[in-house]
């Protein structure tokens, strides 16, 4: 999984300026065969190229659910983490 979501950003970076000027050419466009021109060029493009399909995910384990984006581990790893000191900062709350 997490070699997926690199192969995903990494062809999100690559095509990432052509799906840019695609969507505006997509505004600018006056006629509805343009724009059905311009979508089919869209549609052409990879769909694991697309930015809504990144997911963020535990670096340490690849786990998806349960992401603290400050630090880019999930939940369970955090905690660990914490336990054993190798966060700075970061303390267990008790009131």
């Amino acid at each position: 999984m997490i070699a997926r979501e690199k192969k995903r950003a990494s062809l999100c970076a690559k095509f990432n300026n052509k799906r840019k000027s695609l969507r505006h050419q997509l505004v600018q466009a006056n006629t509805i065969e343009e724009k059905l021109t311009i979508q089919e060029e869209l549609q052409a493009l990879p769909k694991n190229s697309a930015p809504s399909r990144k997911r963020n995910r535990c670096w340490l384990t690849g786990r998806s659910r349960g992401y603290y984006r400050d630090f880019g581990l999930s939940r369970h790893v955090l905690r660990e983490m914490t336990h054993e000191c190798l966060l700075p900062g970061v303390v267990k709350s008790s009131w």
